[in-house]
């Protein structure tokens, strides 16, 4: 499969590795160009590409970008994409840590249901609860005791069967989480986020979570501070 990439972080980049190893094509871009992007490129054999390239690279477009950084993507971004591309986002809203205030999240937004609306597309929330670094290395065959199982919402039925499959292929299952308005489910601070859980663990803390924004999850008038000096 043909995958776009938009963002070389922690969870882009171990998605570009992980693909490619998978045999996948992928295209990645950055914010900073695709001159920055030689040494991935090298490692994984992915195609650096401009963030408008990535964007009409692929059946499917990742995007791994700090939440405030969907305020800087080219408004036309996706103008011309096909309908069926699906388009996942993976985002995490961090006010205090990183991203300051978005009023609209604060309002009561959903993180990736403002994603959407940046970007004028109906996104797949998927990625967003698990650690890069287990996403790398903790993958499982399907059936294995402790397969961990990732949380995956969305609104479009054939969309979300699509990046299902993706997470199967990465070694983990995929649970259902609803359409994008119950994304807030397994945004930080709920129960499923940064916890590895199996399918009927997933399922649990989908259920427990609560829809109030947990106090450290919300802005400040100091935001942002940095992850080791929230503000």
């Amino acid at each position: 499969m043909k995958i776009g990439i938009i963002g070389a972080g922690n969870i882009g980049g171990t998605l570009t590795r992980r693909f490619t190893k998978l045999g996948h094509q992928v295209c990645v871009a950055n914010s900073r160009g695709p001159r920055t992007l030689g040494e991935l490129a090298a490692e994984t054999g992915a195609k650096p590409v401009t963030v408008s390239e990535a964007a009409r690279s692929g059946a499917v477009v990742i995007i791994a970008i700090p939440e405030r950084s969907y305020m800087e993507l080219p408004p036309d971004l996706f103008d011309g994409v096909p309908d069926d591309v699906v388009v996942v986002d993976t985002g995490n809203y961090y006010p205090r840590q990183r991203d300051g205030t978005i009023e609209a999240i604060e309002a009561g937004s959903t993180e990736s249901g403002f994603a959407s609306h940046m970007i004028g597309r109906p996104v797949v929330k998927a990625f967003n609860n698990i650690y890069a670094d287990h996403l790398a290395k903790s993958g499982k065959p399907p059936g294995a005791k402790g397969r961990i199982a990732l949380p995956v919402a969305g609104d479009d039925p054939a969309a979300k069967a699509i990046v299902t499959r993706l997470v199967d292929e990465l070694g983990f299952d995929a649970v259902d989480a609803g359409g994008l308005d119950d994304s807030w489910r397994q945004q930080p601070g709920t129960p499923v986020y940064a916890s590895d859980h199996d399918a009927a663990g997933v399922r649990r803390a989908l259920a427990d979570a609560s829809r109030e924004r947990q106090p450290e999850f919300r802005g400040t008038a100091d935001s942002p501070g940095t992850f080791s000096h929230p503000a």
